[in-house]
């Protein structure tokens, strides 16, 4: 299996590269120990999605260091990587969105895959659970595809608001809906949302959430490019500053009926570098995860 690692954004409210600002005791950033999780559950490759122009930085820090445990590949994000027939607009100067960077990826994958953000900690146990769940598929009426499902609660910063895909599921466990709320913190006792039109409204703290940690088998890049396409074509006449999303191509999977998609249950806490003040506690939190023996001192070594 191959992990697919979005590493191409800018943290823009994080104010630099947040994907390269250490966080372990011996220089290991978020993406390492996303990696090294993933290796424990079985992941051989890992594919990182990045802006060309920091090809170098990316291989002399991490390429170069866990190039020796698990096959590294770069793929580029590039806004003229699109169908022919279509044009660029001037003003557009940035990317097409999540589905288009996991499009970029497709020709260095040749198996079933998980997608992770770069700057998100997600936990070595949703690792286990999208690797088991993909090992286990052997229907082929159609792709079964899954994501590991966090509660709110746990995916939250004291520094501000954050951006989480609020799940619906039936009764099987299957992801009905997945609703972007891109204002989410806790106001006094409660986790709330805002919308412009509503103002702040009150959310279940124990409700399910997407923090863009999928698995898929390979034949969802079909899907993306077909998705890719239908985008460009329905907004073509103001493509300026439009994104084609990662969790609307999911969507758009499952109401054609082409997949399914399971949402994996997992306690696990999530940290990440949202904001700057954000580190701190991510730094802690490693430090306290290596003096339980969970990860080595050193990871790579």
């Amino acid at each position: 299996m191959t992990l697919v690692v979005m590493a191409a954004g800018m943290g823009s409210r994080y104010g630099g590269l947040k994907q390269l600002d250490p966080v372990g005791p011996g220089g290991e950033f978020i993406i390492d120990y996303a990696v090294y999780d993933a290796i424990k559950a079985g992941f051989t490759k890992v594919v990182f999605i990045i802006k060309e122009e920091n090809f170098s930085l990316f291989k002399d820090t991490v390429g170069n260091r866990i190039s020796g445990h698990i096959n590294v590949e770069y793929a580029f994000q590039k806004i003229d990587n699109i169908p022919k027939g279509y044009k660029i607009p001037e003003t557009r100067s940035k990317p097409w969105g999540t589905g288009h960077a996991v499009l970029s990826a497709k020709k260095f994958v040749d198996e079933s895959f998980a997608v992770i953000n770069a700057d998100d900690f997600y936990g070595r146990e949703s690792f286990y659970l999208i690797a088991e769940y993909l090992k286990k598929q052997k229907d082929t009426s159609k792709a079964h595809f899954c994501m590991a499902g966090f509660v709110i609660k746990n995916t939250l910063t004291e520094n501000g608001h954050v951006a989480r895909g609020i799940c619906e599921t039936n009764k099987d466990g299957n992801l009905i809906n997945i609703t972007e709320r891109t204002k989410i913190m806790r106001i006094g006792r409660q986790v709330q949302f805002f919308e412009e039109e509503t103002g702040w409204t009150a959310v279940d703290e124990n409700t399910t959430v997407s923090m863009n940690c999928w698995g898929f088998e390979k034949s969802f890049f079909s899907t993306l490019e077909k998705g890719f396409t239908e985008f460009l074509e329905s907004n073509k006449n103001d493509l300026s500053k439009c994104e084609y999303y990662l969790p609307s191509a999911v969507k758009e999977s499952m109401i054609s009926g082409e997949s399914d998609v399971k949402v994996l249950i997992t306690n696990a806490k999530w940290y990440g570098v949202t904001y700057r003040e954000d580190r701190d506690t991510v730094v802690s939190y490693i430090k306290n995860q290596v003096e339980k023996g969970i990860y080595p001192r050193s990871l790579w070594n």
